[in-house]
C-alpha cells in the first residue's frame, strides 16, 4: 500500500516524519491508478512546512483552536438567524455575508498546512456548497421538513399496522411468514455398514457377584453373519480369537431389535455379547450377508477383575498419641482411587480420597486416550498388557491418635483405572442376607485409644518416711491417674520400683549400686504397694495392658523399723496431809518406742472385780497418779504396751509389774451438771446435783455469789452419795455462782473444795407486742403480697410466739420461732392478728395488751364497668352499643374503681361485611376514675372491644382476678351510588323518542333517595333530578327525553341516602356519564373484490364527524374499531369472514349507529409441511430410495416448487442442484427420491393465494391470485 497516492483529504503522516523516497513520485491529487506514467510533478504539498511551525504550536493544539473558531462562527450565524427581521433586503445581505465568510474560512484553512485539515479542492468546494445551502435555509427562512423526515424514520424503525383483530402487528411478520413452509428432508447416501465394540467406552469387570459381562457391539446399516473378537489374556499376554457364528449373531440381533419399534429399521443396533473371562477385547472382523467385511472402528475394551479392598487386621488397642499404623489392601487395576471415612467417638470426620499410582507403572490408562486402541497388534508376540493386570497394593495409614476413645476407619469405595467402582458404603446398608460380597472381608478397622497411666506416691514422700513394725509389710499408697481428665481406667497396672536396703543408702539419701528393680501387678488402684524391708523405695515406671505411663512426683519414700515399745516403772505413796494416811500412788513411767503409747493395766480392789484401764502417753516420760475414791486394798498390774508403730500390744507379764496399796481417800465433792452455764428465769429457784465421796456423814459448805455479794449456806448430815441442792428464788437478774467451799466427813478433816457452777438469770421476763407502721398498728397492703407485721420482743433469742387471725373463723393458733427482737411476722391474709403467748430461749413471757393486736387490710384491685343507658344495652356477657353510620363520631364512657392512673389494654376486632377480619392491640391511660373510649367508625362492619388487661397505681394486670369486658357496635356502611359504567358516553339518535335508561348500582339498605345533576355543555346552569323511594340496589334511571337536546350532556350523582339515615355526598369530581345525541354516519368500501388473502389490506371510506366507531364481526366475534380519520383500513391478519355491521361517529350513539352489511372473505395462506414440519435425515444405501412426504394447508389444488441442494458446509452456502414443480389435488403428496441432497419447498400456491420464499426482483412473500 506504500505506492498508493495520498489525497490531500486523506490523513497525513505524523508531523515531523521524513517522507519515503517513493512518495516523491506520487501522482497528482485526484488521479486514479492505473494510468500511463506522467512526467515528474512538483513536490506534494504534504511536504510543505506549516504556516505556524509545530515547534511554536503543536498540531493537536492548532486543530483545537480551529474547532473553537468554527464553533464561534456558527454561534454568530445562529444569532443573525434569530435577529432576522422580515425584510428581503436584510435576508439577502446576510446570505451574501455568510457566503463570503464561509468561502474565506474553508478555502483558507488548507493553507495553514494543519494535519487532518488539509483538504483537496474538490472537498473544499463541496463543503462550500453545503454551507451555502444551510445559509439559504436559515437566512431566507425556508422551512425544513423535519416532521416528514421523522415520520419516514419512524415508519422504518416502527412498522406496525392495526389488524382485523384490532391489535398492532408487523406487516412483515405476516407477509414473510416462514411458518407457511416448514421442514426439509436430508438424504444421505450411506457408505458400507460399520461396526464398533463398546462405543460408549463403558468399564467392565468380573468378580464377586459379577460372573460375566455383556460387551456391546454397535452395528450400523449392516446385517452381519460373522463376528470375530480378539482377546488378549491379561495374565499370560496370550491371544485368542472368539468367533460369533451366524446363528449367535442372529439371536443377538433379535434381542437388539426389541429395543426399537418395528418401523425403525435404520437406527443402529447394539448387540450384547456375554463374556466370562477377563482380558483385552478388540473387534477383529465383521462379515455381512454379502460375504464382505464391514468397516470397523477400532475400540479396545478391557474386562478386568472387579476392584476390591479390605483392611489388614491390626491390634485394636492403642495409646493416646500413638500412630494408627495399619494397612488397606486393595486389589484393582491401577491407577486407582480409594475413599474411606473416619469417625472418632461417633463424630463423623468426613471422607478421605486417595489416588494411588504405583511409581513403576506405565499404563495407557493413566493418560487421556487419543484413539480407541490401547495396544498395537503389529506383532502379537510382543503384546504386553501386564499394566492392565489386577495388582494387590497395600496402602499404609499412619495417623496420630490424639483423642482417647473409639476410632473407626471404614472403606467406602474403590475405583480402578477403568472406572469400575466397588461401593462398600452402599453394601453396608443392605440386609444381612444381601451382604454376600462382604463375606470374609474386613472393611472396618476399630481402635480403642486408651489414656496413658500416671503414678505417684500419696501421703508419704522423701521428707515423710514410713514407719513400720519389724517383719511386717506396710501398704505404700500409690495414686494412679491418667493423661485425660476422666477417672483412671479399671485395669491392671504394672508398677516397677527401685529398692535399696537401709544399710546401703548413700549419705545423700539416694540409691546406691545395691538398688534392685522390682515389678508388681496392681489389680486394685486403691490397694497400694505392699513393702516389708526397710530401705529407700522409688517408683520407676508404670504401665497397663495397653500403654506405658509416666511417674509423677512424689516418687520416693523411706521405710523405717523403729524400736519396739517398752516400759519401766517406779512408785511412791501419796500421803494425806490431814490424817497422814496414804491416799494413792505416784508412778513414774519411762517409755521406749514411738509416741503416742497406750499402756494397759488392771485395777483390783479387795472384794471387788478387776477393772481394766488404758492410759495414753504422748511422751517418753510421765507420771501416773493412782488415787482411788474409796478406801480399801488396791492392786495395780501393768499388762501390755503399744505405740504408734507397733499397734499390737506387747505383753509386760515377763516383767511382773504389780503395785499394791492400802488407801483411805479424803472426802470430796463435785457438781455433776456444772457445765454448761445454767440458764434460769428470774424469781425461780435452781437445783444442782452434788456427788459426794468419802466416809459419811458429810457436811457441805457452799456460797451463792451475785454481784459481789455472798450468801453462805451449810448442809449437814448428808449420808447419800448424790445430794440435791436447791437455791432460793433468784429475784435479781444477772450471773449467779454456786461455789462448794468445803466438805467434812466422819474423820472430821475439813477439805476445801473448788467446784462451782454458774447460773445466768434473765434481767426480766420475755415480753412481746406488735410495733407500729407510720404511727399506727394497721396497714393497707396489696393482695397476694407477703406482709411483714413488725414485732417488738424482749428477752433472749430465739422467741416462740403464738398468734392467731381473729377474722379467720376456723383459724387455729399459729406458733412461730423468731430470732430478732425487731423481727417481722410474715402474713398474706387480711384480718386482725393477736399475740397469744411468748417464750424466749428459757423462760415464758407476757404479752403487752396495748400492742397485742395488728390489723391488716387489703387494697382492692381495680375494676372496670360501663353504665347502662339508652345507647348501651347489656346482653348476656357483653355490652352492645347503638348502631352508627360509617364516619360518625361516637364515644363510650367507662368507669373505674381503684387508684388512678389506670393502664388499660384492649383488643379491637373488626369484622367487615366483606373480607377477612382484623385485630389490633391498643392501650391507653386514664388519670381519673372515669374515661372515654373513642369508637372506631372509619370502616363499616362489626367492631368488638375486648378489655383484656387492667392495672392501676397499686396493681399490675392479673388475669386470675380480672374478667374481660366486651363491647360490640355495628357500624353501617354509608350508602353509595355509582354508574354501572362510569365515564361511559351514552349516545342516542336525535330522532329516537322516549326516556333514556342509565343503570345505577347502590349499596346500603333500601329504600334510597337519590339526587342527580344533569348539565348540557352549552348551558352553564345544571338541572336537579330527585329520585325518592328506590326500592332496589340496582336502579335503571330513566332520563326524561325533555332534558336531552342535540349535543353532549353530563350526568352526575350528587347525594344518596338509605333507610338507616346514613347518607353520602359525592365529591365534585365524582365519576359521571355523558349522554350524546347525534345524526347517523355512512361507510363505503374502496375495492369491489370480495376475496382477500392473509396479509392484504382492506380499506373503507367513512362519512360523518370523526372520530368513528366501526362495528364488525370477524371469526364470529363482534369487534369495534375506533377511527380518527375518514379512512378505515385494516391488514388481514388471520383467515375468516370480515363483515362490517354498523358505524357510529362522534355525534351518534351505539343505539343509533348506521346499520350496514359489507362482507369480505379472508383466505388463509397456503402452507406446506415437509417431513411433518421437521428437518429429517434419512440414510439410504447407494441405489436405494427414500420417501418425501408433503402435507398442505389451504384450498386445493396446490402448486408447489421444491429444490434439491447440497448440504451447507461451514462458511459456505448450499448450492441448488435442481428445481422441480409439482401439483397436488389432495392435502398430501409423497415423492420418492434416490439422489443425495437437501429437499425443501420454496413456493406454494393454492386456489386463492400464493407464497414463496424466493426473491424475485427484490421482493418475496404472498399475493392474491385474481385469475384463480
Amino acid at each position: 500500500m506504500n505506492g498508493t497516492p495520498r489525497l490531500r483529504s486523506a490523513y497525513p503522516t505524523s508531523p515531523g516524519s521524513t517522507p519515503k523516497k517513493h512518495e516523491q513520485h506520487a501522482k497528482p491529487s485526484g488521479l486514479q491508478s492505473p494510468r500511463p506514467p506522467l512526467p515528474p510533478a512538483a513536490p506534494s504539498q504534504d511536504n510543505a512546512s506549516p504556516m505556524i511551525p509545530f515547534t511554536l504550536v503543536d498540531a493537536p493544539s492548532q486543530r483545537l483552536y480551529i474547532i473553537i473558531f468554527y464553533a464561534a462562527l456558527n454561534t454568530w450565524r445562529l444569532s443573525d438567524f434569530l435577529g432576522l427581521i422580515n425584510e428581503e433586503q436584510e435576508s439577502l445581505w446576510l446570505f451574501m455575508k455568510w457566503l463570503l465568510i464561509d468561502s474565506i474560512f474553508l478555502y483558507g484553512l488548507p493553507e495553514f498546512q494543519i494535519p487532518w485539515l488539509q483538504w483537496s479542492s474538490s472537498t473544499t468546494a463541496m463543503l462550500v456548497v453545503l454551507h451555502t445551502v444551510l445559509n439559504a435555509f436559515l437566512m431566507f427562512r425556508i422551512p425544513i421538513p423535519i416532521g416528514a423526515w421523522l415520520v419516514a424514520f419512524t415508519k422504518i424503525v416502527y412498522d406496525r399496522e392495526l389488524a382485523v383483530s384490532e391489535r398492532s402487528v408487523k406487516p412483515a411478520s405476516i407477509l414473510h411468514n416462514a411458518s407457511l413452509i416448514l421442514g426439509k428432508q436430508i438424504i444421505h447416501i450411506l457408505p458400507e455398514g460399520s461396526a464398533m465394540l463398546n462405543p460408549e467406552q463403558s468399564p467392565f469387570c468380573i468378580g464377586g457377584s459379577n460372573t460375566n459381562v455383556n460387551l456391546p457391539i454397535r452395528i450400523n446399516q449392516t446385517n452381519p453373519i460373522l463376528i470375530e473378537l480378539l482377546r488378549v489374556d491379561l495374565d499370560t499376554n496370550c491371544n485368542e480369537t472368539i468367533t460369533i457364528n451366524a446363528r449367535e449373531v442372529s439371536r443377538l440381533k433379535r434381542q437388539a431389535d426389541k429395543e426399537h419399534t418395528k418401523n425403525d429399521r435404520i437406527s443402529p443396533r447394539l448387540l450384547q455379547y456375554t463374556v466370562k473371562e477377563t482380558g483385552l477385547y478388540r473387534l477383529q472382523r465383521v462379515v455381512d450377508e454379502s460375504k464382505l467385511e464391514v468397516q470397523k472402528r477400532i475400540s479396545d475394551t478391557l474386562v478386568v477383575t472387579c476392584p476390591s479392598a479390605m483392611v489388614k487386621p491390626a491390634p485394636q488397642d492403642k495409646c493416646k498419641g500413638a500412630l494408627s499404623d495399619f494397612y488397606l489392601k486393595v486389589d484393582a487395576t491401577p491407577p486407582l482411587k480409594v475413599k474411606y471415612s473416619k469417625t472418632v467417638n461417633r463424630d463423623d470426620h468426613g471422607n478421605v480420597d486417595l489416588s494411588i499410582n504405583p511409581e513403576s507403572l506405565v499404563s495407557p490408562l493413566a493418560r487421556e486416550r487419543s484413539s480407541g486402541a490401547l495396544i498395537s497388534l503389529e506383532s502379537l508376540a510382543d503384546v504386553d498388557v501386564s499394566w492392565a493386570r489386577t495388582q494387590s497394593i497395600e496402602i499404609p495409614l499412619n495417623e496420630s491418635l490424639g483423642v482417647s476413645g473409639g476410632w473407626q476407619y471404614m472403606i467406602d469405595e474403590v475405583q480402578d483405572a477403568l472406572g469400575n467402582v466397588a461401593n462398600y458404603s452402599h453394601l453396608r446398608t443392605l440386609e444381612q442376607h444381601q451382604q454376600k460380597t462382604l463375606k470374609g472381608r474386613q472393611l472396618e478397622q476399630h481402635f480403642q485409644v486408651h489414656e496413658r497411666p500416671r503414678a505417684a506416691l500419696r501421703e508419704y514422700d522423701s521428707q515423710h518416711p514410713i514407719k513400720a513394725e519389724k517383719g511386717k509389710s506396710k501398704s505404700l499408697p500409690v495414686k494412679f491417674s491418667s493423661t485425660g481428665s476422666g477417672k483412671p481406667e479399671d485395669t491392671i497396672y504394672t508398677l516397677s520400683y527401685l529398692f535399696t536396703p537401709q544399710e546401703d543408702i548413700l549419705p545423700d539419701q539416694k540409691h546406691s549400686n545395691a538398688a534392685v528393680l522390682k515389678e508388681v501387678l496392681v489389680k486394685d488402684p486403691n490397694q497400694g504397694l505392699e513393702v516389708r524391708e526397710p530401705g529407700l523405695y522409688t517408683l520407676h515406671s508404670v504401665s497397663t495392658d495397653f500403654c506405658d505411663g509416666e511417674i509423677m512426683e512424689p516418687s520416693s519414700c523411706l521405710l523405717m523399723n523403729p524400736p519396739e515399745p517398752d516400759l519401766a516403772i517406779s512408785a511412791e505413796n501419796i500421803p494425806d496431809k490431814c490424817a497422814g494416811n496414804s491416799i494413792g500412788l505416784l508412778v513414774d513411767l519411762d517409755l521406749v518406742g514411738t509416741p503416742p503409747f497406750h499402756i494397759s493395766y488392771n485395777t483390783r480392789q479387795r472384794g471387788a472385780s478387776v477393772v481394766p484401764k488404758v492410759h495414753e502417753v504422748d511422751r517418753l516420760h510421765t507420771q501416773l497418779e493412782l488415787k482411788p475414791t474409796q478406801a480399801g486394798h488396791y492392786v495395780y498390774e501393768f499388762n501390755s504396751i503399744s505405740d504408734a508403730v507397733y499397734g499390737t500390744p506387747r505383753s509386760l507379764a515377763h516383767k511382773n509389774m504389780v503395785l499394791e496399796q492400802d488407801v483411805k481417800p479424803p472426802a470430796a465433792a463435785r457438781i455433776l451438771d456444772a457445765q454448761p452455764i445454767r440458764k434460769a428465769c428470774i424469781e425461780e429457784p435452781v437445783t444442782f446435783a452434788i456427788q459426794i465421796m468419802g466416809e459419811p456423814p458429810y457436811r457441805i459448805d457452799y456460797e451463792l455469789v451475785h454481784r459481789g455479794r455472798r450468801q453462805k449456806h451449810t448442809v449437814n448430815d448428808i449420808v447419800e452419795s448424790i445430794h440435791m441442792i436447791t437455791t432460793d428464788p433468784l429475784t435479781n437478774g444477772g450471773e449467779y455462782t454456786l461455789a462448794l467451799t468445803s466438805i467434812t466427813d466422819r474423820s472430821g478433816c475439813k477439805i476445801f473444795l473448788k467446784a462451782e457452777a454458774k447460773v445466768d438469770v434473765g434481767l426480766q421476763r420475755p415480753r412481746a407486742g406488735f410495733g407500729q407502721l407510720d404511727g399506727k398498728r394497721s396497714i393497707l397492703a396489696l393482695e397476694a403480697r407477703e406482709i411483714g407485721i413488725p414485732l417488738r420482743l424482749q428477752g433472749e433469742a430465739p422467741w416462740t410466739v403464738t398468734y392467731r387471725n381473729n377474722d379467720d373463723i376456723q383459724g387455729h393458733p399459729i406458733r412461730t420461732t423468731l430470732r430478732n427482737s425487731n423481727d417481722y411476722l410474715r402474713v398474706t391474709a387480711e384480718g386482725t392478728y393477736e399475740i397469744l403467748d411468748v417464750h424466749d430461749v428459757s423462760c415464758p413471757g407476757s404479752v403487752d395488751s396495748a400492742s397485742a393486736q395488728f390489723t391488716v387490710r387489703l387494697i382492692p384491685r381495680p375494676s372496670i364497668r360501663i353504665a347502662e343507658s339508652p345507647l348501651v344495652e347489656r346482653i348476656g356477657d357483653r355490652y352492645v352499643k347503638k348502631e352508627v353510620c360509617e364516619g360518625d363520631e361516637d364515644v363510650t364512657e367507662i368507669s373505674f374503681t381503684g387508684i388512678p392512673p389506670f393502664n388499660v389494654e384492649y383488643e379491637q376486632r373488626h369484622k367487615p361485611d366483606h373480607g377477612s377480619s382484623s385485630m389490633s392491640q391498643k392501650k391507653f391511660n386514664v388519670g381519673l376514675n372515669t374515661g372515654t373510649l373513642r369508637m372506631e367508625t372509619s370502616e363499616a362492619g362489626l367492631y368488638e372491644y375486648k378489655f383484656s388487661k387492667l392495672g392501676d397505681t397499686s396493681y399490675n394486670h392479673d388475669h386470675r382476678s380480672f374478667s374481660p369486658l366486651l363491647i360490640q357496635q355495628r357500624v353501617h356502611q354509608r350508602p353509595s351510588a355509582s354508574f354501572t359504567e362510569a365515564g361511559k358516553n351514552y349516545k342516542y339518535c336525535q330522532e329516537e323518542a322516549g326516556d333514556e335508561v342509565v343503570p345505577i348500582v347502590l349499596t346500603g339498605l333500601p329504600p334510597f333517595h337519590l339526587e342527580l345533576e344533569i348539565k348540557q355543555h352549552t348551558n352553564t346552569k345544571p338541572e336537579i333530578i330527585n329520585v325518592p323511594n328506590v326500592e332496589s340496589n340496582h336502579y335503571r334511571l330513566q332520563i326524561p327525553h325533555k332534558f336531552l337536546t342535540l349535543g353532549t350532556h353530563s350526568l352526575t350523582i350528587r347525594k344518596v341516602q338509605d333507610s338507616r339515615g346514613c347518607q353520602r355526598k359525592m365529591d365534585f369530581n365524582a365519576p359521571h356519564v355523558q349522554v350524546s345525541v347525534a345524526d347517523i354516519p355512512s361507510i363505503f368500501p374502496l375495492e369491489d373484490q370480495i376475496d382477500y388473502c392473509v396479509g392484504d389490506r382492506i380499506s373503507f371510506t367513512l362519512s360523518g364527524t370523526p372520530p368513528f366507531n366501526v362495528f364488525y364481526t370477524f371469526q364470529d366475534r363482534e369487534r369495534k374499531a375506533s377511527v380518527s380519520s375518514t379512512e378505515f383500513r385494516r391488514i388481514a391478519e388471520k383467515p375468516g369472514i370480515f363483515a362490517v355491521t354498523a358505524l357510529s361517529d362522534q355525534r351518534s350513539t351505539d343505539a343509533c349507529k348506521a346499520k350496514t352489511k359489507i362482507t369480505k372473505i379472508i383466505h388463509e395462506m397456503p402452507s406446506v409441511r415437509v417431513s411433518k414440519g421437521r428437518t429429517a435425515t434419512v440414510d439410504i444405501h447407494e441405489g436405494g430410495e427414500a420417501e418425501i412426504l408433503f402435507e398442505f394447508g389451504g384450498t386445493p389444488p396446490f402448486h408447489f416448487t421444491y429444490t434439491r441442494s447440497t448440504s451447507p458446509l461451514r462458511g459456505k452456502k448450499s448450492e441448488v442442484l435442481e428445481t422441480k414443480n409439482e401439483i397436488s389435488h389432495e392435502y398430501s403428496k409423497t415423492i420418492r427420491a434416490s439422489d443425495e441432497g437437501v429437499y425443501e419447498v420454496v413456493s406454494i400456491r393454492d386456489k386463492y393465494c400464493a407464497f414463496s420464499t424466493q426473491k424475485v426482483q427484490g421482493k418475496s412473500g404472498q399475493k392474491l391470485l385474481t385469475n384463480a
